[in-house]
């Protein structure tokens, strides 16, 4: 099992390794960042984007949350770390292209499916509840198709990041990029058992990269 002193070893095998091996890709970095691709991914350990996409540090502009959710434009009161990362992405970095990334196997749309923690109070899973709702649609649709075992699951896990496509949609500097041809707005899907990346097709549909 990792902890943090595990963490501080493997620093130190960073430091003497590849921050010595790309130190002029560093001091670049230390200038600032410009990186071409924004990717929205579920916080789950086993779905790193840098790991998946087999990126160097500086190629990728991640925000991890439970899920790969976006939430809908909204303005008002609450912090909107999501709403901020993008943002900041698309209007300050000028990101050509956004991906949304779900996985198999992904506890926050089981929460979902499941309706495990409705009704919790914060810290007994009252945050991922009210989070998770925003597939509340999604849910009602899939369960109506595929009932609620494993298939419902995996039909879940997609329709996700069809709901996340949707509504970074709704947010205005996203859509009048992508009106003109400025931003594109990209799905996958990472199988976690045979590890198969899923691209999503215009017409919806997923299909093996």
């Amino acid at each position: 099992m990792t902890d943090f002193s595990d963490l501080v070893a493997g620093y130190h095998r960073f430091r003497d390794t590849d921050y010595k091996r790309q130190h002029d890709r560093w001091a670049q970095l230390a200038e600032g960042q410009s990186p071409r691709v924004m990717v929205i991914a579920c916080a789950d350990s086993r779905t790193d984007p840098a790991t998946v996409f087999d990126v160097s540090p500086g190629e990728i502009f991640v925000v991890r949350n439970i899920a790969a959710l976006v939430p809908p434009y909204e303005v008002g009161g609450g912090r909107h770390g999501v709403s901020a990362a993008i943002e900041f992405a698309v209007t300050q970095l000028e990101v050509p292209e956004i991906v949304v990334m779900g996985h198999g196997s992904c506890g926050g749309v089981n929460a979902s499916l499941t309706g495990v923690f409705d009704g919790a109070a914060p810290g007994k899973g009252g945050f991922i509840a009210h989070w998770v709702d925003m597939l509340d649609d999604a849910r009602a649709k899939v369960v109506s198709e595929c009932g609620t075992g494993p298939d419902a699951n995996r039909a879940l896990e997609l329709e996700t990041v069809r709901v996340s496509l949707a509504n970074l949609r709704t947010f205005p500097f996203v859509a009048e990029r992508e009106a003109a041809g400025k931003l594109a707005l990209r799905g996958a899907y990472f199988a976690i058992r045979d590890g198969i990346l899923w691209v999503m097709g215009e017409d919806g549909a997923f299909n093996p990269a």
